[in-house]
């Protein structure tokens, strides 16, 4: 079974590309969902957090979201940190689950699969790109955040033209009927592709 990595910078719509995806059959695994599940009932990455960042990291044995935000924004080294105590856990998490399925491949989806060097780990990688603008606005109204706020996590990650060179596959999310279109055409490719090999 190949892995098929599912990437793209904040607000390019990994997660809506993530669902059609899921719609043509194909077992969706969300790296972030099941990071702040894990985040929440492993109990090993709560005696870490809690080393790392003190015991304010949890209120009523859930994740203190804020807290933590408010310690990594502005601190690469923390969040390096933070990463390399959850990015193994699920890791783990996501080969339990992939034995499970039965398909040609699994989409995983990711942000930051560049970032962290993980590349290798997948047979294939798709990254989501879209106008800047257009990516800020969906931030801004999903998250109700500020424009600084989604400028801060885009320059905290590659940027699409770096995603693009270094991936199989780019989906240029900007009509949703357009976007469909493109996910059926790489579904259907990938299809082929892994038949052949």
């Amino acid at each position: 079974m190949k892995i098929v990595g599912l990437t793209g910078g904040i607000g390019s719509g990994k997660t809506t590309v993530a669902k059609m995806f899921q719609e043509l059959g194909v077992p969706l695994y969300i790296a972030d969902e099941r990071a702040k599940a894990l985040m929440n009932t492993s109990k090993a990455i709560r005696r870490k957090l809690i080393h790392l960042f003190g015991e304010e990291a949890y209120i009523d044995q859930q994740l203190n979201r804020p807290f933590l935000a408010s310690k990594i924004f502005q601190n690469a080294d923390l969040l390096k940190q933070m990463n390399a105590i959850v990015h193994p856990e699920v890791g783990a998490d996501f080969e339990q689950w992939k034995e499970k399925q039965t398909s040609a491949y699994v989409l995983k989806e990711a942000a930051i699969i560049f970032e962290n060097n993980l590349d290798s780990q997948y047979d294939f990688i798709i990254t989501v790109v879209a106008d800047l603008d257009q990516r800020i606005q969906r931030v801004i109204h999903r998250d109700s955040t500020t424009e600084a706020k989604v400028l801060a996590i885009v320059n905290n990650q590659l940027s699409d033209d770096e995603k693009a060179k270094r991936s199989d596959f780019v989906i240029t999310n900007h009509d949703l009927e357009e976007t469909k279109r493109q996910v059926l055409a790489i579904h259907q490719q990938l299809l082929k592709t892994i038949a052949e090999k």
